[in-house]
């Protein structure tokens, strides 16, 4: 785990975004396409921890990205070469495009200032879409990756972020996958070699407590001018 000021530098607001991966109601919410998934995202804690994670960046200024997964109805451009993909193409729920399926699911609220990165084909939310070109237009150096699942998009979105060149942050308690002791071992074996491993509430500590120190320093300034 990184100390306190080794995140809080890493986590800067004006150069972190915010990633939260599949979190939308046809993967994790109650109808979902995979309901051992999304008993373990709930169960877990995991996407309330999203939630918290999404509220606290709105109000610390951290630009938030969601990267759904979808497809047309009539599968035009998504991929058939894995067998994941050919059992979630008869999966009695679909991750259809204009769906309820494919809005991000509660308890996360979405804000205007969010953007929303939709991809019709592959298993990455970076790779093949047109997150790594607003990455860098946002100024991003960190990403903090959060949501499902850790077995296949997670680790995906990190790879791709660390061979990309940002600083891949991941918070152990704001992702999940199946079984559930499958992500602490990914993560313990996997994404520590590559990413900064931390939890939802040190990374809140930090933004938070920033969002405190500059209203502190603020209302210090206007009783020295007041004085």
């Amino acid at each position: 785990m990184p100390s306190r000021e080794q995140l809080a530098e890493q986590t800067d607001p004006a150069s972190t975004v915010l990633l939260t991966v599949e979190c939308q109601q046809g993967v994790v919410g109650p109808g979902s396409a995979l309901p051992e998934l999304a008993k373990e995202a709930r169960s877990s804690g995991a996407l309330h921890n999203v939630a918290r994670l999404v509220a606290a960046a709105h109000e610390a200024g951290v630009q938030v990205l969601h990267a759904v997964a979808e497809r047309r109805p009539d599968g035009r451009g998504a991929n058939r070469n894995a067998r994941l993909f050919r059992a979630a193409g008869r999966l009695p729920v679909q991750q259809h495009s204009g769906t309820t399926a494919v809005r991000i699911a509660e308890p996360i609220e979405v804000a205007d200032e969010d953007l929303v990165v939709r991809r019709l084909h592959g298993l990455s939310p970076i790779a093949g879409t047109d997150v790594d070109a607003l990455l860098r237009n946002l100024g991003c150096r960190t990403l903090v990756v959060t949501g499902v699942s850790a077995n296949v998009a997670i680790p995906n979105a990190v790879f791709d972020a660390v061979n990309l060149g940002y600083t891949a942050v991941v918070l152990s308690d704001a992702i999940a996958g199946v079984p559930a002791d499958y992500t602490p071992a990914m993560i313990r074996n996997t994404l520590a070699l590559v990413a900064t491993v931390a939890t939802t509430d040190d990374l809140l500590g930090c933004w938070l407590s920033g969002r405190r120190r500059g209203a502190d320093d603020g209302a210090t300034t206007g009783a020295r001018k007041r004085g």
